[in-house]
């Protein structure tokens, strides 16, 4: 599941205006490459509308099926806003729709232990010949 948790106005490049929705997936821990120690976070990603701003506001904390994917791309770079540090990324994050799971239900049985040992053969189970043959 993702949950829609924000959104943003947008220009085409015709000057028309459209809103994207930002999407959070669940948490997920990763271990840091410099200290060695495991953080939380929640990979983002955003997805077009044609919804007009009063919508996308109601949307927010919608959950949706699906999940947010990293997907390999061509190399660009990226300015860490905390430090200002730019780095080169080859991958972004992209919402992809969960598969439908079937979910059917199992029949329990309505025989009780008691009556399937009344039917089970007695003896050596795995002959009723007595003798091993394959």
């Amino acid at each position: 599941m993702v949950r829609i948790i924000n959104y943003q106005k947008r220009q085409t490049e015709e000057g028309k205006e459209f809103f994207i929705l930002e999407l959070q997936g669940g948490i997920e821990m990763v271990k840091s490459q410099q200290s060695g120690k495991f953080y939380v976070t929640a990979r983002k990603a955003t997805i077009s509308s044609t919804f007009d701003e009063m919508t996308c506001q109601a949307l927010i904390g919608t959950e949706l099926p699906g999940k947010v994917m990293k997907v390999s791309c061509e190399p660009y770079d990226y300015t860490i806003k905390d430090t200002g540090e730019v780095i080169t990324l080859t991958y972004r994050f992209e919402y992809s729709e969960e598969e439908i799971v079937n979910t059917s239900t199992v029949e329990k049985s309505g025989t009780t232990i008691e009556e399937f040992m009344t039917t089970t053969p007695t003896g050596n189970s795995f002959s009723t010949n007595g003798s091993l043959a394959h």
